[in-house]
């Protein structure tokens, strides 16, 4: 039986797997900065596997998609349905933003692929939005009864701050950069940039990783790492509040990508949950929408399986 070529490619990782017969292969990690274009990717993971039976492919690009075409947002890659089907000679490929895939996998979660952040009960017939703090920021929300998505580049939007300290570092970040969205401190290169905005400037380089000032910060080993995690989980209890009363958002917000899995019991003492809630008159309307943390490995891939089955044997673009 022919199978379909399953992706998620974000801005540091391109993740690979076959999906044949109802059952998921095994999933490959590539560097995206190996490979010079995304099809050079595809064609080493397929040639690897000698999966000449493959047909069909679904993939999920971490960027806004438009007419089946997606250029990374934090990568050189660009991602084209028609051109990958060409090449490997597909007769059906689907690229999909990458957080659509991850907020297909929500109906299909289950009590222990996520963790809780806080009270609040979900009501199963309201929407869930889905934001993932990794190399960028995706924000998606997932309707059910539908079982449709709503794609978002809202990672992107113009970020507010909520103290002084926050409006100090912004106006920092405004200098460096122009606009300052979202996603400039709810990433792996924002984490960097909160770091490096409060370090001492007597401060010698090298700048630490986003992995060492989460350790540091853990550890207690550095008393700027602790300050930058904790303004990031205040940031993010911001913006997912913000998400949740954009979307809806009854059915509880889902917090995944690579951070937020590492630093569950930190963001429990944070004031990520306070700051989730502190909306002002519609306090008590956040008191009652849930904040789970995806820690389930590889959660998008859930979401893909999700499509490709949705699709069936004719994929739709």
């Amino acid at each position: 039986m022919s199978g379909c070529l399953l992706a998620d490619i974000g801005g540091t990782k391109a993740r690979f797997a076959v999906f044949r017969e109802s059952q998921l292969g095994c999933i490959e990690t590539l560097a995206t900065r190996d490979y010079p274009h995304a099809i050079d990717a595809i064609r080493l993971f397929l040639g690897r596997h000698h999966n000449n039976d493959i047909d069909r492919a679904v993939i999920a690009a971490a960027g806004p998609v438009k007419d089946g075409r997606c250029k990374l947002t934090n990568a050189s890659w660009i991602l084209d349905s028609s051109q990958i089907a060409q090449d490997r000679g597909l007769r059906m490929v689907k690229v999909v933003n990458d957080l659509e895939a991850l907020a297909m996998a929500v109906p299909h979660f289950v009590p222990s692929d996520v963790a809780a952040i806080g009270g609040g009960h979900e009501v199963a017939s309201e929407p869930v939005a889905v934001i993932a703090p990794g190399t960028g920021l995706g924000m998606a929300c997932f309707v059910p009864g539908s079982e449709r998505v709503i794609a978002s580049e809202g990672g992107h939007a113009t970020l507010a701050s909520t103290t002084d300290d926050e409006a100090e570092i912004i106006q920092l970040l405004r200098r460096r950069y122009g606009h300052v969205s979202a996603e400039r401190v709810l990433s792996g290169g924002g984490l960097v940039n909160l770091h490096d905005a409060l370090a001492s400037p007597q401060t010698l380089p090298p700048i630490p990783s986003s992995e060492e000032i989460v350790r540091s910060a853990i550890d207690g080993r550095s008393e700027t790492a602790r300050r930058a995690l904790d303004m990031f989980c205040a940031f993010l209890g911001s913006v997912a509040g913000n998400a949740a009363l954009t979307f809806g958002a009854g059915g509880g917000v889902l917090i995944a990508g690579g951070i937020a899995p590492r630093i569950v019991d930190y963001l429990r003492r944070s004031a990520f949950r306070q700051r989730f809630e502190g909306k002002g008159r519609l306090q008590s309307y956040l008191a009652h929408v849930p904040t789970r943390i995806v820690t389930r490995p590889e959660p998008t891939f859930l979401g893909l399986v999700a499509l490709a089955r949705l699709a069936g044997g004719e994929m739709r673009t």
